[in-house]
């Protein structure tokens, strides 16, 4: 995979950039402000782009506006952005477009590299990682509708589901079988009246788009 890096903390950057190479990757480039983003994910056109979203010079969303700018330039350029703190605001500007290949992690997600890795790949491969924290954010926010509906086990399933996860992995931490795991999901769409045909990242998009209540 090859791989944009946007990182102003040259600690955190070349953490990043041995941790990529060390498993087969590919890191093209590497920006350490905001304005050098675009143009690096323009030249080089990578696989993934990795960034911070406050970047130099003013700190605010720099990475982020570098992320949507380029996915204009080129629609589904897959993006994981990193941020220091949860920020829904983020997370719901990144899925506007509908199409895919984004991911938002907090940035002590890089520690557990496993997860970081497989959120990567997700991202690269046109799925979506949102992190668990902003979540349960958006989860805690949505109380009163058809959300109380669901039982403890279908708000697990919806979780997951909302974090890129597939079936077989939500089976997997959840421990149960795949055949539950849809039938979970087929009632979650029935309750939230979602389309149940949809799959891959368009399932994540939709159940997203509800719980922020668009």
């Amino acid at each position: 995979m090859r791989v944009v890096i946007g990182e102003d903390n040259t600690l955190l950057r070349e953490g990043l950039v041995l941790l990529l190479t060390s498993v087969g990757h590919e890191v093209v480039a590497v920006a350490a402000d905001g304005p050098e983003v675009l143009p690096a994910l323009l030249a080089h056109r990578p696989d993934a782009a990795v960034l911070d979203v406050r970047m130099p010079p003013s700190f605010r969303d720099e990475g982020l506006r570098a992320a949507l700018a380029a996915r204009r330039e080129i629609p589904g350029l897959p993006v994981l952005v990193l941020s220091q703190y949860v920020e829904e605001t983020y997370a719901v500007e990144l899925l506007a477009d509908g199409v895919g290949g984004v991911g938002y992690l907090l940035k002590d997600r890089v520690g557990r590299v496993e997860e970081f890795l497989s959120a990567l790949e997700r991202v690269a491969a046109g799925g979506t990682a949102l992190d668990p924290e902003v979540v349960s954010e958006l989860l805690t926010r949505r109380r009163d509708d058809p959300l109380d509906a669901l039982t403890p086990r279908e708000r697990e399933v919806l979780q997951l589901m909302a974090q890129g996860r597939d079936n077989a992995t939500i089976a997997r931490l959840l421990v149960v079988s795949d055949r539950a795991v849809s039938k979970h999901i087929g009632n979650i769409f029935a309750k939230l009246g979602l389309p149940a045909s949809d799959s891959g990242h368009r399932r994540v998009l939709a159940v997203l788009a509800y719980l922020n209540g668009r």
